[in-house]
C-alpha cells in the first residue's frame, strides 16, 4: 500500500492505490481546504507535491490550475490519485481575517430576558430563574452579573455577540469562518458527510470549538466570566442548527425532507459541551421548514415581517437563498439553492471576503476601471460583492450579452479599452481584471444559476401570494453578504425584477439582531413560535413548472 506522508503536519498514511490525496488527508485526520466536498468544481483544495511524488500519482482530469501551477507540483488533492510513496505539503489554513457584518436591523423590544437573577440576602444566595422558574442558586450576590450570547451560525461564518441581560447593551462582538465550510461549502455536501457518526462528530466540534472560541473571545473583551454567560440564542438556517446541536441531518436531504428538530426548545449548554455557566441553557428559536430556518425566524422577528401593511419581499442572499414575503397580513416563505458562487466559491479567482479581495468594480466613462480591494491591498481574487459589481458592470456595458456570453472583442459597439481586456485564456475566452485576476466565462455561469436560483424563487413566491412585481412595496435584503451589495446590481444582473428600483433595502444580518430580540424578550419566542405555525410554506420541488421559469430567468 503507498505511503502519503503531509508536512507540516508530519503524519503519514497508508492507503489503498486509487485512493485520492483529499481521501487520504481526511484519514490521516490533515486538514485540506474543499469547499465543494471533492466535486472538482471549485479549485480550492491544490496541494504541493514533491517533484519524484509527481510520478506517484495519476490526475484525474487536470482543471482550475494554471500553466505555471501545474509546473510548480501543484495538484488538485481531490481528483490526484495515489499510486505510490509521495509526500504532500499541505497550505496554511489559519484563520483568515474576514470582512463579516455583524449588525443588523431591530425593532426595539422590552427588557424580559428569559433568563434573570435575584439576591437573596437572608440566606446570602442570588437565585437563577428560567422563564420565571427558579433553576438553581448561586453563592453571594451576583445579580449583577447576568449574561447571554447570541449565536448566528452561518453556512460560511460564525458572528458571536455578548449581551447584558440587565440592561440590554451589546457588549462585545466577534466573527470567523465556519470551519465546516473547509470541508464542504454548500447544505447539500454537509448533509452527506455528516450522515455518518464520524462526520457528524468533525462537523460539530469544529463549529461548537469555534464558537467557544470566540465566547472566549467576546468575555476577554469585555472583562466577562465565562460562568456568568447563562444562555445562548442559536441562529442559523436548519442544517447548521442540526450539526451544532449534534443531530444526524439525514433527513433534510431525503424526502420528504422533514427535519428532526424542529426548534422552540432549550437544551443544556453541558451537553453541547459549551463554555458558559455550568448550567447554562441554549435556545433553538423554531423552525419554518427544513430548508427555511431559524435564521429566517430571527429575520422574521428583526424586521417584524408580519406586522407590514403593504406587500413587503424579504431575502437573506446567501449559499442558501431564503425568502418570505407578506401580503394581507399572510407570510409565505422559500428557501433555494443558490450555491456557493456568491460567497466566492465555484469561482476561478473566488475568494472569501479577506485581504486583497476584489469588492467593489467600476467601469467609468471612456472605458477605464475602478476597483477597491479589501484592505487597499494589491488584487489576489474575488468576494461575493465584488463579483456581482464585476458582472452587472459588464453587462452593463455590453461585453456580457443578455445570455451571459462575453462578446467578440471585435464588437462596433465596444469600447477600446474594454475589447482590449477581453482574452482568451487556455483557449476560453475571459476578462482581465488585473495582470493576475481575470473573470472567465465559467464564471459568469456561476453567477447566471446562482441569481437565477433566487430569482426563480422570488417569481413563485409572487405567484403563490398572488401579486406581481409592480404590487411590492419594500423588498429588504438581509444577510451579512447582501449588506455589501448595491441595489443597481441586484437589478442590472435580473436578481431582482425591474420593477423593484427605488424600492430596495438593505437590513443586515437580522439572524443576530433577531437573536438578540429573543435572548432580550421571553415573549418575543412565544410571540414567533405562533408566526411560524401560520407561515405557508412553498414548496418549490412541488412547482411542476419550475425547470422552465428557472431557465427563463437566468438571462441577464
Amino acid at each position: 500500500m503507498p505511503n502519503v506522508h503531509f508536512l507540516p503536519a508530519n503524519r503519514s498514511i497508508a492507503v489503498e492505490k486509487g485512493t485520492t490525496v483529499l481521501e487520504a488527508a481526511r484519514l490521516a485526520g490533515v486538514l485540506i481546504e474543499s469547499p465543494c466536498n471533492g466535486a472538482v468544481v471549485c479549485g480550492k483544495c491544490a496541494v504541493h507535491l514533491e517533484p519524484d511524488s509527481l510520478h506517484h500519482i495519476i490526475r484525474r482530469g487536470v482543471h482550475h490550475l494554471s500553466n505555471d501551477q501545474k509546473l510548480a507540483g501543484q495538484v488538485l488533492s481531490c481528483e490526484a490519485e495515489v499510486i505510490g510513496d509521495i509526500t504532500v505539503l499541505v497550505p496554511d489554513v489559519a484563520q483568515e481575517d474576514l470582512k463579516i457584518t455583524s449588525h443588523g436591523h431591530a425593532l426595539a423590544v422590552a427588557l424580559a430576558p428569559h433568563v434573570t437573577k435575584e439576591f437573596q440576602p437572608d440566606k446570602g444566595v442570588t437565585a437563577v430563574f428560567h422563564g420565571g422558574e427558579i433553576a438553581y442558586e448561586e453563592e453571594g450576590d451576583t445579580e449583577g452579573e447576568t449574561f447571554g450570547v447570541v449565536v448566528d451560525i452561518g453556512t460560511t461564518t460564525l458572528v458571536v455577540s455578548l449581551v447584558d441581560l440587565n440592561t440590554g447593551m451589546e457588549l462585545a462582538h466577534a466573527s470567523a469562518l465556519n470551519p465546516q465550510s473547509r470541508h464542504a461549502q454548500d447544505v447539500l455536501s454537509r448533509i452527506r458527510i455528516a450522515c455518518e457518526e464520524k462526520g457528524l462528530s468533525e462537523m460539530r466540534s469544529g463549529v461548537i470549538g469555534e464558537i467557544n472560541r470566540l465566547i472566549g473571545q467576546v468575555a476577554g473583551e469585555a472583562e466577562v466570566h465565562q460562568d456568568r454567560i447563562y444562555e445562548v440564542v442559536f441562529s442559523g438556517n436548519t442544517c447548521m442548527l442540526h450539526l451544532a446541536a449534534g443531530i444526524n441531518p439525514r433527513s433534510l436531504g431525503q424526502y420528504p425532507y422533514t427535519p428532526e428538530l424542529t426548534g422552540g426548545c432549550w437544551m443544556s449548554a453541558n451537553d453541547l459541551v459549551l463554555t458558559i455557566a455550568p448550567k447554562g441553557i441554549v435556545y433553538l428559536p423554531p423552525i419554518i421548514s427544513a430548508y427555511v430556518g431559524a435564521d429566517i425566524t430571527a429575520g422574521l422577528q428583526a424586521v417584524r415581517l408580519h406586522e407590514e401593511q403593504g406587500t413587503v419581499l424579504f431575502i437573506d442572499i446567501g449559499t442558501n437563498g431564503e425568502m418570505a414575503i407578506v401580503h394581507e397580513g399572510q407570510v409565505r416563505a422559500t428557501s433555494t439553492a443558490a450555491g456557493p458562487a456568491f460567497e466566492g466559491m465555484n469561482i476561478t479567482f473566488g475568494m472569501r471576503a479577506g485581504q486583497g479581495a476584489i469588492e467593489r468594480f467600476a467601469i467609468l466613462k471612456g472605458g477605464d476601471i475602478c476597483l477597491k480591494t479589501i484592505g487597499n491591498s494589491p488584487a489576489t481574487g474575488i468576494c461575493g460583492s465584488g463579483l456581482m459589481d464585476i458582472v452587472a458592470e459588464l453587462v452593463r456595458h455590453g461585453v456580457i450579452n443578455k445570455n451571459g456570453k462575453f462578446v467578440s472583442p471585435e464588437d462596433p459597439v465596444l469600447l477600446p479599452l474594454l475589447a482590449e481586456r477581453l482574452v482568451k485564456i487556455d483557449g476560453k475566452p475571459a476578462f482581465k481584471l488585473t495582470d493576475n485576476v481575470y473573470l472567465s466565462q465559467k464564471d459568469v455561469r456561476q453567477v447566471q444559476l446562482a441569481k437565477g436560483a433566487i430569482r426563480a424563487g422570488v417569481e413563485f413566491l409572487l405567484r403563490h401570494t398572488g401579486v406581481n412585481p409592480v404590487d411590492l412595496d419594500k423588498v429588504l435584503i438581509a444577510g451579512s453578504f447582501g449588506f455589501h451589495l448595491t441595489a443597481e446590481s441586484l437589478v442590472t444582473i435580473g436578481l431582482l425584477p425591474a420593477e423593484t428600483t427605488g424600492k430596495i433595502e438593505f437590513v443586515g444580518n437580522t439572524a443576530k439582531s433577531g437573536g438578540k430580540a429573543f435572548l432580550l424578550n421571553h415573549n418575543s419566542r412565544i410571540e414567533v413560535q405562533r408566526l411560524v405555525q401560520e407561515v405557508k410554506v412553498v414548496e418549490l420541488a412541488n412547482c411542476a413548472d419550475f425547470d422552465r421559469v428557472f431557465v427563463e430567468v437566468l438571462s441577464f
